[in-house]
């Protein structure tokens, strides 16, 4: 049974969020401010985070960037803002998703699954296998594809899951560019509802954390115009 955490200061909200996530097979864990949140996403581990933005006590992106310094699983951002800065600045955090409120409990239901279903099938990219079965080595890069583990000169690089699937799903195909919607398709998956500039932010984080200078990439690459392509 899927274990989600629900952080959300509003009673009736997360009454009926709690309601219906349960109604769909969920296991349901509710928490009424930011450091409440954060130390039962630390201690009960779930597969996936609800997370509004304004909280008492620590807001949620203050949650999310203390979360994402250990965990990896799947946050969706809650937010009565409609204000861009909020989403880009959710994502830059490490957030796989946003939604604005209101929103309907099936588009939330939705979204919690395409999540959870990126987190643990990976049947929607079709890419080649690579050479080596378990690992793509560039420079000193290593891609360790069954440990979901990235070192860069031995050491390991922490990233997201999204982080990884980009780096993964353009590592497995050097040198061709994909554009943006191609990527949304591939490594979000269909039932995604953000836009391009997701893509965006995903490489501007995954940049800050692979490359020597962010500024002059030598891996993950811009075809200005087109879209984005691994060094090959």
């Amino acid at each position: 049974m899927p274990k989600v955490v629900v952080v959300e200061d509003e009673k009736a909200i997360s009454d009926i969020i709690k309601y219906n996530l349960e109604k769909e097979g969920y296991e349901v864990l509710v928490a009424y401010d930011g450091e409440e949140g954060l130390e039962m996403i630390l201690t009960t581990n779930p597969d996936i985070v609800l997370l509004d933005i304004m909280m008492p006590k620590m807001d949620g992106l203050s949650v999310c960037k203390l979360v994402r310094k250990t965990k990896n699983m799947p946050i969706i951002m809650l937010t009565a803002k409609a204000e861009e800065i909020d989403k880009v600045v959710g994502l830059e955090l490490g957030a796989d998703d946003y939604i604005t409120k209101p929103f309907g409990m099936r588009e939330l239901i939705a979204r919690v699954k395409a999540q959870l279903r990126r987190g643990t099938s990976h049947e929607e990219i079709r890419i080649p296998e690579p050479l080596d079965e378990n690992t793509i080595v560039e420079g000193n890069l290593r891609i360790n594809l069954e440990k979901y583990e990235v070192t860069k000169s031995g050491k390991i690089i922490d990233l997201t899951l999204r982080e990884f699937e980009l780096l993964k799903f353009l590592a497995m195909q050097k040198g061709k560019v994909f554009t943006r919607e191609i990527l949304l398709e591939k490594v979000w998956g269909f039932e995604y509802f953000g836009d391009v500039r997701t893509v965006d932010v995903t490489v501007r984080r995954l940049r800050e954390k692979v490359e020597d200078d962010p500024a002059k990439a030598t891996y993950v690459l811009t075809k200005r115009g087109v879209g984005y392509y691994f060094r090959g």
